[in-house]
């Protein structure tokens, strides 16, 4: 009797055994298909079809290549009623499959950029006005930052201030020296660089050529080709003639600002008289607002470090030769880490 007690105990036992082992194996085999997706920019995709836009942002993978668009109408206001398949996004020669589609608004990290050289005197009032017209159209989510500049650049407000402490602190600002634009904007995309937000934008306020600067002109161009960020600026037209000025750099300020701005994706506005500042500051803000997020990941081949050209195209039919289409020229490939590996 005892005997037989020991052995069904024994195979009470292997049963149990196998049966643990046979949950176990099951349960790794389960957690072996959970995938963490790689925490990247907040978009929201379109649906199979393309005409769907989610309200919550999802996460996707940061091989994605981000292109705002900005699309405008004869009078300058912006479209909005646009839809994925309106419109065709190239790189190089080849058209590439817009995987994201995102036209609604979310926060944006901001660097105002603004001169306080000397000839910026007479127009400090208008500068401070346009500030708080940017403003207004502020998400409360946004988070900014300011750098002022004359002969050297300044961080005059950090990204934890309210856009009260930012409005107060430029009422104390004095205008004098020289004007060191291209560091200005070079130290507003560097601090871009570890901004809250994906979405990103420098607005510079200047009235004349560089003068100062330490950075080339070239060195901020290729550094805004390598950034994230859209730049604005917006350009006062009344300021002193510079065609005898020593510097090469002053002489072709204004042309150089358009090109920096144009690359990004962003433009120059050009104004004759400070008392338009405020509405351009005000129209930057807007654009801002409506735009459109194409993203796409790159078919060209593996990721190389060099500059890819893109284009972009509205193909809605008739009303396509009535807009304006802005958005950045190109992208720089960034080296994949692990095909170094």
């Amino acid at each position: 009797m005892l005997r037989f007690c020991l052995v069904r105990c024994s195979l009470v036992l292997v049963l149990l055994v196998i049966s643990l082992s046979a949950s176990t194996a099951f349960a790794q085999s389960t957690d072996d298909v959970h995938i963490t997706p790689r925490a990247v920019p907040e978009l929201s995709p379109s649906s199979s079809d393309g005409l769907e836009v989610h309200q919550k942002p999802v996460r996707v993978d940061v091989s994605l290549v981000l292109v705002p668009v900005m699309v405008t109408d004869t009078q300058g206001s912006p479209v909005m009623d646009l839809k994925r398949d309106d419109f065709q996004l190239y790189e190089g020669e080849q058209q590439q499959h817009v995987s994201y589609f995102y036209s609604e608004d979310a926060p944006i990290s901001v660097g105002l950029i603004v001169d306080l050289s000397g000839s910026m005197g007479n127009k400090l009032d208008r500068v401070r006005e346009a500030v708080s017209e940017f403003f207004k159209n502020a998400d409360p989510q946004d988070d900014y930052f300011v750098i002022t500049f004359s002969d050297k650049p300044r961080l005059l407000a950090n990204t934890t201030q309210s856009t009260e402490t930012i409005q107060s602190k430029l009422e104390e600002m004095k205008a004098r020296g020289n004007t060191a634009l291209a560091d200005a904007i070079y130290s507003g995309l560097l601090k871009l660089k570890s901004a809250q937000y994906r979405r990103r934008a420098l607005v510079v306020i200047s009235d004349g050529g560089d003068n100062a600067s330490r950075r080339s002109l070239r060195s901020v161009k290729n550094l805004a080709k390598e950034s994230d960020a859209e730049i604005y600026a917006i350009d006062v037209c009344d300021a002193p003639n510079v065609l005898f000025t020593k510097k090469l750099e002053e002489k072709f300020g204004k042309q150089w600002l358009t090109q920096v701005t144009d690359v990004t994706g962003g433009r120059t506005i050009a104004v004759d008289n400070a008392g338009k500042i405020p509405g351009a500051a005000a129209q930057i803000s807007r654009e801002l607002r409506n735009q459109y997020v194409l993203a796409f990941r790159p078919n060209n081949g593996p990721l190389d470090g060099k500059w890819r050209k893109l284009k972009v195209k509205v193909v809605r039919p008739a009303a396509a030769l009535a807009y304006q289409v802005y958005y950045r020229t190109g992208y720089l490939a960034r080296k994949d880490e692990d095909q170094g590996q």
